[in-house]
């Protein structure tokens, strides 16, 4: 077994929580620190809205269905199926509906349109890697864009945005597209990436009107 696939605190913390994967506590560390989940968008009489991009296997949605309760409606979307095994039925009700298909296609994209606006764009989308990283920073990126192309189409005035990237290529043009876009716009690396990893995250607090 290789170094990456080994489990470490992370991930058995949240096989522990019932998540199927670490990458919640990216975000919950994210959202203590930048209260993502509390947009200045949202008003307290109605829920927030969230569009969940590269959902599964489905830990960000189940963090936002778990937190927010009946306060929160989750969009994921994600070209591979989401799994049930770990939502205790919070995937099948009122509160989540999922999309599986590629979010840069004409169909997807007027689904997702057809139920914003939202008070939240989050992204944890990340390419099949081939091992060059010249190829995988190039993918990643292709689909940060994309992301913040719905941000830009669907998020409410005030909304907040977070996308995952591999640093490296012209990752810093993005972090400077978000920085026009939000009042504050930042890179930040949670304490659960794997130290090995070449990932970040890019984030848009406050949408500018």
């Amino acid at each position: 077994m290789s170094l990456y696939k080994q489990p470490d605190y992370w991930s058995l913390k949240a096989k522990t929580e019932h998540y199927p994967a670490r990458s919640v506590y990216k975000l919950q560390e994210m959202n203590e620190k930048f209260g993502l989940f509390s947009p200045k968008a949202a008003k307290k009489s109605e829920p927030v809205k969230i569009l969940d991009l590269g959902a599964v296997p489905g830990s960000w949605s189940l963090y936002a269905l778990r937190l927010l309760g009946k306060r929160v409606f989750v969009l994921g979307v994600d070209l591979a199926p989401l799994s049930p095994d770990y939502d205790r039925g919070l995937f099948e009700g009122e509160h989540y509906c999922f999309l599986q298909g590629d979010m840069t296609t004409g169909e997807i994209q007027q689904a997702i349109l057809a139920q914003s606006p939202f008070h939240l764009v989050m992204s944890d989308a990340a390419p099949g890697t081939t091992g060059n990283p010249g190829v995988d920073t190039f993918r990643s990126l292709t689909l940060a864009e994309a992301a913040l192309e719905y941000a830009d189409r669907t998020l409410l005035r005030g909304g907040n945005f977070v996308v995952k990237v591999f640093q490296g290529g012209d990752s810093s043009g993005l972090l400077k597209g978000i920085r026009k876009r939000f009042k504050i716009g930042k890179s930040f690396k949670p304490q659960a990436c794997r130290r090995t990893s070449f990932e970040t995250y890019y984030l848009g607090l406050d949408k500018l009107g």
